[in-house]
């Protein structure tokens, strides 16, 4: 269990605000319902683009077909309900650089709450194991942040087992039209079964993906001699020599098992991002956004 988590909110809130005008810059903030386009966009019809009109909403395909320039219109939208997911099990319990797995989480998850709720649009909160730990209601606002920060914050809530489609079949039960869920998890200690739940899902609300990895959990430490490398959801230990062989064993094995992963999310129609803790997370989720814009064109 987790005594107290180290995040810095000054920090924190400082890195969002940077972020927030990267964001405004990239033109991403203006644009949000198309970059997190939610189950209940509704695309309405094309108009003919103006020189008052910002030019990337242009439809390049449909301006070739129609051989003038047009834009898509979309019909008036309600706010958008955003569930954050964070997992708080024992495998974020870990940490081989400043910041544990499960602190890394929490600050992704202030930032895309605080992002959000400057958008004008609903975020809920989900903390959850094998079952969910804690939920918040959706709410808007700066209260509502602080709100939010406060339940990551407390320590109580980490530690435990680990299964994903608990929490899906929450938000499930929970979601109403015009949702998405971010998921945050390393996605270790996952339960068979669990590519069907992230299939049906999709079929509910819009989903992305983040995957928090710690450089440790793809690459152990070479030529230090025998390594423990232990279960976070049991006792089980298992000790391997540090050689070149056994490391390029491990590496490739959890490589696949990410790989897989990706994969399977994609075949489900969930979004994914890659984050490691080594790393800042303001760069992937800037490149995500732009890539999904790109998509939506």
């Amino acid at each position: 269990m987790v005594e107290q988590l180290r995040m810095n909110v000054a920090s924190v809130i400082r890195e969002l605000e940077v972020a927030l005008k990267v964001l405004t810059e990239a033109k991403i903030m203006s644009r949000y319902r198309r970059v997190f386009k939610g189950k209940g966009l509704e695309f309405e019809d094309f108009r003919e683009y103006t020189e008052t009109d910002d030019a990337s909403t242009i439809d390049w395909r449909a301006s070739k077909r129609a051989n003038r320039l047009l834009i898509r219109r979309f019909k008036e939208e309600r706010d958008m309900n955003v569930f954050i997911l964070v997992d708080v099990s024992s495998s974020m319990l870990f940490g081989s650089t400043k910041k544990m797995k499960y602190e890394y989480a929490a600050e992704v998850a202030a930032a895309l709450a605080h992002f959000i709720l400057q958008s004008g649009d609903q975020v809920s909160l989900v903390l959850f194991t094998d079952k969910v730990v804690k939920f918040v209601e959706p709410g808007k606002g700066d209260k509502h942040f602080y709100v939010m920060l406060k339940q990551l914050l407390t320590a109580s809530y980490y530690g435990g087992n680990y299964n994903l489609g608990s929490a899906l079949k929450f938000i499930m039960n929970t979601v109403g039209e015009n949702s998405m869920a971010f998921i945050i998890s390393d996605f270790i200690g996952l339960e068979d079964g669990w590519e069907k739940n992230i299939r049906i899902s999709s079929g509910k609300f819009d989903g992305v993906a983040i995957m928090v990895r710690d450089p440790r959990d793809r690459e152990l430490p070479r030529g230090v001699g025998q390594v423990v490398i232990s279960d976070p959801f049991s006792d089980k230990e298992m000790l391997i020599d540090s050689n070149e062989n056994d490391m390029m064993e491990y590496e490739n094995s959890v490589k696949l098992k990410e790989e897989k992963i990706k994969t399977s999310l994609g075949s489900g129609n969930w979004d994914f991002v890659d984050v490691s803790t080594d790393e800042e997370f303001v760069t992937p989720l800037i490149k995500f956004l732009k890539r999904r814009e790109l998509v939506l064109r």
